[in-house]
């Protein structure tokens, strides 16, 4: 959850000079269905078997240019369906597991490694894979759901509150980081996602290597977090979180601008939502932090 390939795989593709499928026709010229007339494009010159009448041109040309929809190009509506589509998913997976693991609680250790290893390792699949593949989207945000119902109560029996107060501050954090992005507070530019895409992925080791070192014990459980750097740590992860969701915003903006394809808006939100589910954690883990010292 640390790094979101998702994105560098479509500002890839856009640095590239656009995407595939897309820019094929004449910008304001899609082509025409079968069996009706061509659209004339600027230099279109009727030969004897392609004469219009004055009636078809003038049909024609009243016609408004098509649109992101009709030449199948991402919207930012889009974006924000599907992305309510995947986030409706984690909610009511993450309350249907709360719900289980209340009454059995032995599941609660097995729902969460499949929930973050699975999501972990089904999040690169999907970003790396040649194609946009919806059912396994809509799986990795039914194993993020899974991980998130069985963390959460765990967190907030020992820390009671927590949750709520880390669910607030991830909405917060969400809409304040949209705001300062839209207004140009936070910049977002093509040398900080390098650096930041290098942090991101040295933070991913760091966290796998964590959750080993917590399973054997060290810092009562929580690894290096249980250590005095712990906060600061946290602090941290939070900032590289909360960038990453300008990031997001900087390339859902990119992909929309540069006409991506209209399937990527699966893609598009399935890396906002995994952002999301990141920032949520770390706020957990900070103010769990918080509450123990």
């Amino acid at each position: 959850m640390a790094v979101n390939p998702v994105f560098s795989r479509i500002d890839k593709e856009a640095s590239r000079g656009g995407y595939a499928g897309v820019g094929s026709q004449p910008s304001g010229y899609p082509a025409a269905p079968q069996g009706s007339p061509t659209v004339p494009g600027p230099n279109f010159q009727p030969g004897p078997s392609e004469s219009l009448s004055s009636e078809q041109l003038q049909q024609m040309y009243a016609q408004a240019s098509a649109g992101p929809v009709q030449t199948g190009r991402v919207t930012l509506d889009d974006v924000v369906v599907k992305s309510l589509v995947l986030f409706g998913v984690v909610l009511a997976v993450t309350g249907a597991t709360w719900f289980l693991v209340g009454d059995q609680p032995g599941l609660t250790m097995p729902l969460w490694l499949l929930g973050m290893f699975g999501s972990l390792g089904l999040s690169f699949a999907i970003a790396f894979s040649k194609k946009v593949n919806v059912p396994l989207i809509m799986v990795h945000a039914v194993l993020q759901g899974l991980f998130l119902g069985a963390i959460s109560p765990t967190f907030n029996a020992m820390y009671p509150g927590v949750v709520t107060t880390a669910v607030v501050a991830t909405m917060a954090t969400f809409a304040g980081m949209f705001i300062a992005w839209k207004a140009g507070f936070i910049k977002v530019t093509d040398k900080s996602r390098r650096i930041f895409g290098m942090m991101a992925m040295g933070y991913l080791v760091f966290l796998l290597v964590n959750v080993g070192a917590s399973f054997l014990g060290f810092g009562d459980g929580w690894g290096i977090y249980g250590g005095p750097l712990g906060i600061i740590i946290s602090l941290f992860g939070v900032g590289m979180a909360s960038y990453s969701l300008a990031v997001d915003f900087d390339s859902i903006d990119r992909a929309v601008s540069g006409g991506a394809p209209q399937k990527y808006s699966w893609l598009l939100a399935h890396g906002l939502i995994a952002t999301l589910v990141w920032l949520y954690i770390e706020f957990l883990r900070l103010f769990s932090i918080l509450q123990r010292d």
